[in-house]
Order: C-alpha cells, then structure tokens, then sequence
C-alpha cells in the first residue's frame, strides 16, 4: 500500500485517488466518494446550526415565557390583594365614623372602648404590613387632584384659603404606589 505522499506524487494533488480501505467495510473511497461525504458532512453541519439556533430560540422563548408568567403571577397577585383592601375599607369606615362621634365614644365604657381600639391598631398594621396606608392630607393642605376628591366646595372670601381642605370627609387609603380611593374632602374655593 503506497503513502499519502506516493499517491500524491503518483497522481498530482486534485487527481488524489485513496485505495485505502477502512477497516471492517472493505469499501474503497474514491474522489467520488469522498466528495459526496463531503457534501454529506456539509450537509449535517448546516442541519445542525439550524436545530441549534431553533434550541436557542426556544430556550430564549421559553425565558421571556417564565418571565412574563413570573410578572402576570406577580400581577395577579397584586389584583387580589388590592381587590381585598378595597372590601376592607368600609369597615376602616365604620371605624373612622365611630371615633368621630367624640361625646358619643366617650361614654362607652373604657375597657370596651380600647378592646375596639387596639383591633382597630391591629387592623390597620396588617394592612400597613400589605402596604395599604392611609394618604396624609390636613385641614389646610392644598387640593391635590391626584390624592383628594372635592366632593363639597364652600365659598370663601379669603384668597389664602382657595383650593385648600376645609374639612376631611372620608379617609382615602394608597397600596403602594396605587391609589385605592383618594381622600374625599370639602375644599374652599372663591365664588364671585
């Protein structure tokens, strides 16, 4: 059996015959034989880069799948908890209005009136814990559109005095970043 150098010698570089067998297939390769392996092999390699780049894009599919899944979950989440602190809010009010009545809360008796009072405490930390919180706003403060709604105007002939909270009618709660109900307020406003 002659050498690779032999046959390239013997044949010149683009005539390279190999009568070489490969063992156990007894199969002479030919050029013709080696060319459609090449093209065999080019072939496989293209198949392959175009199953690798589908497994990426499905695997880079799949992420943005987890991802917008992880933040609709997070959403949904979100929906429920504010869907439960809006049913909670009237009894916040019941609250609100049984301590307004000062004369009235005053006569009950004090051991019942702190057992209410210290559940109330209690309601309002789970839900500061949940991040429901009460908005600010004081007799005086200006209107804020986005915090408060005027329900009542009361004319004014003090200039200072437009567009600021007279009185607070109803407390307004946020979710965090979220308003679940502004402030409903009597504001003063200039007539004339």
């Amino acid at each position: 059996m002659k050498s690779d150098d032999e046959i390239k010698n013997d044949a010149g570089e683009d005539d390279v015959v190999f009568e070489e067998t490969v063992e156990g297939e007894g199969e002479a390769f030919s050029k013709d034989k080696i060319k459609k392996l090449r093209g065999e092999l080019k072939d496989a390699k293209a198949k392959e880069a175009e199953y690798l780049t589908a497994l990426q894009r499905e695997r880079a599919d799949f992420i943005n799948f987890k991802k917008d899944e992880t933040a609709r979950l997070s959403r949904m989440k979100d929906i429920a908890r504010e869907q439960f602190a809006e049913e909670l809010l009237p009894v916040l009010d019941a609250y609100d209005l049984a301590f307004s009545n000062k004369e009235a809360w005053e006569k009950v008796e004090k051991n019942w009136r702190m057992g209410v009072e210290y559940i109330h405490q209690q309601l309002l930390k789970v839900l500061a814990e949940n991040g429901v919180t009460p908005i600010d706003a004081k007799i005086g403060d200006s209107l804020d559109a986005t915090l408060h709604e005027a329900i009542v105007t009361l004319p004014t002939t003090d200039a200072s005095q437009d567009h600021t909270i007279a009185s607070i009618i109803q407390q307004g709660y946020r979710i965090s970043d979220r308003i679940l109900r502004p402030v409903r307020v009597k504001v003063f406003e200039i007539k004339g």
